[in-house]
């Protein structure tokens, strides 16, 4: 009985790696060929053939009856939106909040935007060092906010239209309400991937965020670290924006998502 479980593992690994080479092939090339197939994993055309009947079957791969070529199957995209379904947000990023908030030891946010605001979903902080005074549930706008400007940068420019529209009223004398020094902030979240707030929802608070991108490329949340201004200094938070920048990448690609190139935008973004 060991033999055949052995075989079987074999040749499940086998058609795995059939289904890995054909989905990694450039969408330019019309799928992958027998021969290719064959060649590439060191087999016999004959196990390839054997090896894509199931896969084939049930709707992995399918072959194109002109060319013979094999490409990935809607049972694929069933599988992968079935993934997405399941994907629960504040999960995924849980782990990485908290990785987070270890190796700069300031409190971690989770935030989502709803309308014109930003709502925190999820919090993390160090213990030992000065407590903040956010919390989970709680509202903010998103324009003077370093989470909302990090979503709202990659947003369709109607929704930054709609916040300007609603009002830039300031809250600390740091807050930006000039629409035009608002929109020029918004282009340099974009080219460095981080936004910054400079004590301006809170009057001793800094806070740099990166947005964090779902499987259509929308910005749907953003994470940032905060702390007092006088536990992190500017210089300190320029360097914290790539590191905040690279973690909202990570749980971006578990969402199966990934942020737009340097200077690039959201849908509808310029």
């Amino acid at each position: 009985m060991p033999e055949p479980r052995r075989n079987s593992s074999a040749s499940l690994r086998r058609a795995l790696a059939v289904v890995e080479r054909v989905r990694s092939a450039p969408p330019e090339r019309g799928g992958v060929g027998l021969t290719e197939l064959a060649e590439e994993l060191g087999v016999h055309k004959s196990t390839v053939l054997r090896l894509s009947v199931p896969l084939v079957e049930y709707g992995l791969l399918t072959r194109d009856p002109r060319t013979g070529r094999f490409r990935v199957g809607t049972a694929a995209l069933l599988l992968w939106q079935s993934y997405l379904d399941h994907l629960d947000l504040r999960s995924v990023a849980s782990e990485h909040l908290r990785g987070l908030m270890r190796a700069t030891g300031h409190t971690c946010h989770l935030v989502l935007l709803d309308g014109h605001d930003v709502v925190y979903i999820d919090k993390v902080e160090n213990t030992a060092t000065v407590r903040m005074s956010s919390r989970i549930g709680a509202r903010m706008p998103a324009y003077r906010t370093a989470v909302g400007r990090a979503i709202l940068a990659f947003g369709p420019e109607d929704l930054v239209a709609d916040v300007v529209a609603a009002g830039l009223p300031s809250v600390t004398s740091r807050t930006v309400t000039d629409p035009r020094v608002l929109a020029e902030e918004l282009r340099r979240v974009r080219e460095r991937g981080y936004a910054i707030d400079d004590r301006e929802n809170e009057p001793e608070v800094r806070c740099v965020a990166a947005p964090i991108f779902d499987h259509n490329r929308d910005p749907v949340a953003a994470i940032s670290v905060s702390s007092l201004a006088g536990r992190l200094p500017v210089a300190r938070v320029r360097r914290l924006g790539p590191e905040v920048a690279a973690v909202a990448a990570r749980v971006s690609a578990e969402l199966g998502g990934r942020a737009p190139g340097p200077t690039g935008g959201g849908r509808g973004a310029r």
